[in-house]
């Protein structure tokens, strides 16, 4: 299901400028033309299969995890958080709308 918030609440709810958050079993979108875009649903698909396979409370563990522990090594925000598994996954297919069909269980281990 998608839910359209307004940016004032979306910056304070993932404390930036992002289009969308996938909190299970929802995707948050700032505005009505980012419901429409495809590209983006599909990104935000992506990680609700995610999701459902860590059982939620693992993938936000891991999400986390890995998010610190590549800012530690990268001592860069944006840098750490697109080389987390879970957005490498997400960025690198979200153009291939038919990915989910074919994506193998735990799909995301191929991009640490």
């Amino acid at each position: 299901m998608i839910l359209i918030i307004s940016p004032f609440f979306m910056k304070y709810l993932v404390l930036g400028h992002a289009s969308g958050i996938t909190l299970w079993p929802f995707v948050v979108v700032r505005d009505k033309l980012l419901a429409d875009n495809e590209r983006l649903i599909n990104h935000e698909r992506i990680h609700l299969r995610q999701q459902m396979e860590l059982l939620l409370i693992g993938f936000y563990v891991w999400y986390l995890g890995e998010y610190l522990f590549r800012l530690i090594k990268y001592r860069d925000h944006y840098k750490a958080y697109r080389m987390i598994s879970f957005e490498k996954e997400a960025f690198t297919n979200d153009k291939n709308l038919t990915y989910l069909k074919s994506r193998s269980f735990w799909g995301f281990l191929k991009y640490i």
